[in-house]
This record gives C-alpha cells, sequence and structure tokens, in this order.
C-alpha cells in the first residue's frame, strides 16, 4: 500500500487517515463519521447537511467539521450525566467537507431535546481548516423552533442581525427532515463563531 502525504493544515498537521480516511481516499475507515445516531436510538430522525465557504464564497473542499449534541431527551453521554436515557447514544461525529462530490458535510442524528429546559435545541460544532491558528466553535439552532430560540441564553448574547448565521433552515425530503447550515468564514454572511 502507498502511504499519501499528511494534508499541510496550520492546525495540524492533521492524520488523516485516522480522522477522516474517506475524504482524502485513504481506505482506512475513520474512527468517528457522519453517522451520529443509529436505528436503536430514540427520537426523531434528522440530516444536517452544509457545506463550508471562504471569503469569496467558494466552497472549501478539506475542512473538518466536528459535532457533539444531546440526545432527544437532552441528555449528552458524559460521565457527569448518570441518566444514560439513550446509551447507544455517542451525540458525537465528524465529517470531511471534501468526502462528498458538492464538498457537503452530513451529518445522520437525531433531533436534540432541550439540554436545561432553558437552552433551546442545538448541535455543538467544531470547525478544523487549513489557515487557522486554532479550531473554531460555533452551534447549530433550528428554524422550526422559533419560540425556543428566543429564550436561549446563548442565542440572545448574539446581535440581532446575526443571531441568522447560526439557525439551519428546515426541509422535508424524501429522505426525511433535512437542516441545511452553511458555514461561511468570511464575508456579508459571516457565521458567528464563540470566543471559547
Amino acid at each position: 500500500m502507498t502511504m499519501k502525504q499528511t494534508p499541510s493544515q496550520t492546525v495540524g498537521p492533521y492524520f488523516a487517515y485516522g480522522l477522516t480516511a474517506e475524504q482524502y481516499g485513504y481506505p482506512f475507515t475513520a474512527i468517528a463519521g457522519g453517522k451520529v445516531a443509529d436505528e436503536l436510538c430514540t427520537g426523531d430522525r434528522i440530516h444536517v447537511t452544509g457545506r463550508v465557504f471562504d471569503g469569496n464564497g467558494d466552497p472549501i473542499d478539506d475542512a473538518m467539521i466536528e459535532i457533539w449534541q444531546a440526545d432527544s431527551e437532552g441528555r449528552y453521554l458524559h460521565p457527569e450525566d448518570g441518566r444514560s436515557s439513550n446509551s447507544v447514544f455517542t451525540g458525537y461525529g465528524r465529517y470531511g467537507t471534501g468526502t462528498d462530490p458538492q464538498n457537503r458535510f452530513l451529518f445522520e442524528t437525531v433531533k436534540p431535546g432541550s439540554v436545561d429546559g432553558v437552552q433551546a435545541p442545538h448541535i455543538n460544532v467544531i470547525l478544523f481548516m487549513r489557515g487557522q491558528l486554532s479550531h473554531l466553535y460555533t452551534r447549530i439552532y433550528f428554524s422550526d423552533e422559533v419560540e425556543a430560540n428566543a429564550k436561549d441564553p446563548v442565542l440572545d448574547t448574539v446581535p440581532e442581525a446575526r443571531r441568522e448565521t447560526l439557525v439551519a433552515r428546515r426541509e422535508d425530503m424524501p429522505i426525511g427532515v433535512v437542516y441545511h447550515f452553511d458555514i461561511h468564514m468570511q464575508g456579508e454572511k459571516e457565521t458567528v463563531f464563540f470566543d471559547l
């Protein structure tokens, strides 16, 4: 087998054969992927898809997206949360944008519940890509959670004119419920990133 060069990354180097093997054509299965919830997980099945765009509006083909979310009951798989209502649900996924011909990311999961009865349902996102000195954090909220979004304390810290950059729009498609969420690195539609 011929090994390929590790992709050049400012926040790397990434060892793509272990992180996003399919993105670079390695004959390995990555340790995490886009399927966050399997058939044994309870909750409403959803797909979350989108692309990452640079400042010129061109799709980025080598970004890596990681997500972490609560299950449909608002519970994380975490040692400090012993409720484990959905013990087969990890809530974690990873996807490389170059895997798909349109440079999309695609996660199959369940719609998260409110974590504490205060925060609106959301998915936490970490973005890695070339040219970054450090990874970026953002969130995905849902367009059909208008009332919950209006009360969310984290979303409330975002200037009102920019909140829409954190909201995925719902579309009912033959494969089921799909939420579209594009990430814009710069420009007029720049996604809000959190300073953590």
